[in-house]
């Protein structure tokens, strides 16, 4: 039978002493548990993420699929950037459920390792997808000419070897217990206590991810800015396209920005935290770890907003989605476009073809 007798003991991580009814936690780790940070600030974070990025998500996605018609490889980036995301945001109201609840959760372990599954997968994707857009927006700038920047085939194929490697990565977190009972708070936790039997699995794995999976894109995408900097510095000398050289240099500091900021933080906690864990040392910064793993979700949330900048063509499908403009009255008034200014510059002025064009549905 399980108890809500108190054991006090010292927070290693925020684990405790384990028993047969579960993890006793100490005075410190309960008082995390049981802080507004927890249970008011990140459900509250977290609520704006879903608010903002499961619409935001969905329209991108749907844009990519249904409304772009030439799949060119930036495109298939950005639609497997927004189906990470969205896979990552429908999940959240559990989690927000679960804060709200008080960290209690009620939904069995199955669920839980599905819900961290996801968090990570979606972190590690996302970056992966991030790394794939700087690179192919490098080649884009730098090799405009090249077969590399222009294939299909190898976006497609580079974007399913993600998956696949995402998807094996994350094998393990279903290999371990997620939800621990904690018996002297009569809760449940999901992914928040570790199991001291367990914390050497859990450690070697985020400690390799944390290295592998946040290194690797991080170093990616700094190169590939860097020398895409370098490229569109030398060719500033041309008034004519300065004014779009700027633009592009200013948008890839944001991204860059953006990069840095969700995920950097949330990574180097991730390490601290299970190098303690695994020390076995007295951890006083578990509140400001699972902060950054919060703010990290902010990325599902500024992913939609950067295509929008990125793309012209993204930006046009946007605006004509939420005009109700179907595709074929969006390419027939484009016809009758150009063939309007093809007339004034043939000196015969026309406006037959525009009469066909007023068509639109949703």
């Amino acid at each position: 039978m399980e108890t809500c007798a108190m054991t006090e003991g010292k927070t290693r991580g925020l684990t405790g002493g384990e028993t047969d009814y579960g993890v006793f936690l100490g005075s410190e780790a309960q008082a995390v548990l049981r802080s507004p940070l927890t249970t008011a600030f990140l459900p509250a974070v977290y609520t704006f993420v879903f608010l903002v990025g499961f619409p935001t998500n969905s329209l991108a996605l749907w844009v990519f699929l249904f409304r772009t018609k030439k799949r060119h490889p930036s495109s298939i980036y950005m639609a497997n950037l927004a189906l990470a995301d969205l896979l990552f945001v429908i999940w959240i109201p559990l989690k927000i459920d679960y804060h709200l609840n008080g960290n209690n959760w009620k939904y069995g372990d199955g669920l839980c390792k599905v819900l961290v599954g996801f968090f990570y997968g979606n972190m590690y994707c996302s970056m992966a997808f991030i790394a794939c857009i700087s690179v192919q927006r490098y080649w884009a700038v730098v090799y405009p000419m090249s077969q590399h920047q222009r294939s299909k085939f190898l976006a497609v194929s580079v974007s399913v070897v993600i998956w696949v490697l995402v998807w094996i990565i994350t094998i393990p977190l279903y290999l371990y217990d997620q939800e621990v009972n904690i018996p002297n708070m009569c809760i449940r936790t999901c992914h928040d206590v570790t199991k001291p039997s367990q914390t050497k699995t859990a450690a070697g794995y985020f400690l390799t991810m944390g290295t592998v999976g946040y290194v690797v894109p991080t170093v990616v995408c700094i190169m590939s800015y860097v020398f895409m900097l370098r490229a569109l510095q030398d060719s500033m000398g041309d008034p004519t396209i300065a004014k779009k050289r700027r633009k592009a240099v200013v948008l890839i500091i944001t991204v860059l920005v953006m990069f840095i900021v969700c995920f950097t933080p949330s990574n180097i906690m991730l390490l601290a935290h299970y190098i303690l864990l695994l020390g076995e040392v007295v951890n006083n910064g578990y509140g400001f770890y699972i902060t950054t793993l919060c703010l990290a979700s902010l990325n599902s949330c500024v992913d939609p907003f950067i295509y929008y900048f990125i793309s012209e063509d993204f930006r046009e499908h946007v605006k004509n989605t939420f005009l109700c403009r179907s595709q074929r009255s969006v390419e027939r008034k484009k016809i009758s476009f150009s063939a309007l200014k093809f007339s004034k510059k043939s000196g015969s002025y026309t406006t037959s073809s525009t009469r066909n064009t007023q068509s639109s549905d949703c």
